[in-house]
């Protein structure tokens, strides 16, 4: 009999990268990131189940929010980068996300904008300067038919 145990792959974090096609200059890979790198989340549920007398209905929401936050590191040009985009318009289109694993697909969230911006603490401790941005993530297609 085989093994049954399936091999657990592996990591890699220089695979990490967040491209922002309409500013091409914002965008970032591992070298512009500090250890804590990028960190991506949604918001809400992707269906909502509403109580019934004797169950629940589903409610498959079209989208829910993402919220990606970059660690940069203050030490390069592009955390000032990102702080001029803020200053000019914090509303940056689409961001498209890839993660440390080629088998994990790129998420792409749209109508994104820069929702934060913390310098971090000027110590000479800790480098990262954290991004916050957020957008739409769409789910269930097949609601549009």
């Amino acid at each position: 009999m085989p093994n049954p145990l399936q091999q657990q792959g592996n990591l890699n974090r220089v695979l990490t990268h967040v491209i922002v096609p309409d500013f091409p200059e914002l965008t970032v890979t591992a070298s512009f990131m500090a250890k804590s790198m990028a960190n991506l989340t949604f918001d809400g549920s992707f269906t909502d189940q509403i109580p019934t007398a004797t169950g629940v209905v589903n409610s498959p929401e079209p989208f829910v929010q993402g919220q990606l936050v970059i660690s940069l590191l203050r030490s390069q040009a592009v955390s000032a980068l990102w702080l001029a985009q803020v200053q000019a318009s914090s509303v940056i289109g689409s961001v498209e996300v890839y993660s440390d694993s080629t088998e994990f697909p790129m998420i792409r969230l749209v109508n994104c904008s820069i929702i934060s911006v913390d310098p971090g603490a000027f110590d000479g401790q800790d480098p990262a300067t954290k991004v916050t941005v957020k957008g739409s993530y769409y789910t269930n297609a097949v609601l549009w038919g």
